[in-house]
This record gives structure tokens, sequence and C-alpha cells, in this order.
């Protein structure tokens, strides 16, 4: 951390995996065994999965398919990724960041079910937020920016006055396409040229500093 930003803004949209939950091993073994079944090299399946849902990974990796067979697909997959949380655990910083914002206006934004992001954040000792804008919630997958407007219209504020906390290049893009700042969390944000990068939540403050708005501070380097 070599510098101090700051945003301010009157609300905090919030990505899970990758964000707040490292699920990285259980995704990793997953969509790994997904690309096998279907003849696929899983480095380059592991470029396209994360951010989406399964079904509209599925969607960019075999063009081909029914639309029907990739919901189906994705169903089971939730199944397996709900049953599995071996290796899920918290995101640094992630449980003081969280305990920051009771009180203030955020939502939990995420590409997951409900199933799965209970099933996570419960697994990593966090508490979900009051509002959760989930699979459920939405038409269209990240990079859509459904899901984040939603998120905000939820929250009654503009989505100019929003900030994305994400760690994936379809979130990121989903964040700039709903007109909100975005705050990358991680390696997987940094080459997607957020407007701020932080390795983790580790040292991310956020305060209420009058009439509605949140002063969310950070020291920003490199990830």
């Amino acid at each position: 951390m070599t510098a101090t930003t700051v945003l301010t803004a009157r609300a905090l949209l919030l990505d899970m995996d990758g964000t707040l939950v490292n699920s990285d091993a259980v995704v990793e073994r997953i969509w790994r065994r997904w690309a096998d079944r279907h003849g696929l090299e899983g480095d380059e399946v592991m470029k396209v999965v994360h951010g989406r849902q399964g079904y509209a990974s599925m969607a960019v990796l075999l063009p081909d398919r029914p639309m029907k067979q990739n919901h189906a697909d994705n169903a089971r997959m939730l199944a397996e990724e709900t049953a599995d949380l071996e290796g899920v655990v918290a995101i640094p910083g992630a449980p003081e960041f969280l305990a920051s914002l009771r009180g203030l206006p955020h939502a939990l934004v995420t590409s997951a079910d409900v199933g799965l992001s209970t099933a996570r954040m419960a697994a990593a000792g966090l508490g979900l937020p009051d509002v959760r804008i989930t699979a459920e919630s939405v038409g269209a997958s990240k990079p859509d920016p459904e899901g984040f407007l939603k998120g905000a219209a939820e929250l009654g504020v503009d989505p100019a006055e929003c900030v994305v906390f994400e760690d994936s290049g379809a979130g990121i893009s989903a964040g700039r396409a709903a007109g909100m700042r975005v705050v990358g969390v991680g390696p997987r944000a940094h080459r997607h040229r957020p407007d701020v990068v932080v390795p983790d939540l580790v040292g991310v403050r956020v305060e209420r500093v009058g009439d509605g708005e949140l002063r969310v501070s950070f020291g920003v380097g490199g990830v």
C-alpha cells in the first residue's frame, strides 16, 4: 500500500466470489472437470467463467449448443458448487469491511443463486447483507449491468452515486455499463483497468460523512 485514494458515494454494491469470498479452489475443480467432459482446454475455460452465471459462460464456450441445455447443465453445476465448500475462505479484510458497512447502504450483487451465495458466505464466516441481488433476481448475467442497476434501485440510490467492488472482467464491465465507478479487488481485476485497484479488503475504510454521503478510503498498491 503506497498511497491513499478516496471515493465518495451513497451506496456500495459488492460482488461475492473473488471480492468477499475466495472460492477459486472449488471453481477450478468443478469447471476443469466440466472442461474435460466437453473436450475443452481447462486454462481457456478458466479465462471465461469468473463473474458470469454458469449458463452464460457455457454459451461463450459452446456457442452452438442450445441454451436450454446450458441452463440444465448450469443447474447441475450449481448443485455441485453448493455441496463443495472445501477451501472457501474470506478474502483478507472482508469480515472487517462488512462490519464497517452495518447501517450503511450496501448490497450483494452476485452471479451465484441464493443457495450458493448463502453457503459460500457462511463457509467464509461472513454475514449476508440485507439487500441481495442473486441469479434469480435478473434475466441477464454479468457483463450485463442489470444486477447492479437492480441493486441501486433496491437501495434507492442513483447509479452514478454507487461504487462497485468487483474482481472479474465481466463484473467490472457490468459496473461500468451501469454508469458506476468500480473498485477492482485482487489480481484478476488489475488487467481490466477499474477506477481503483486494491489487492484485498485489508485497510479499506468506509464512513458516513453527512447527508447520506459515504467516504471510501483505501491504500492503493500493486497486486
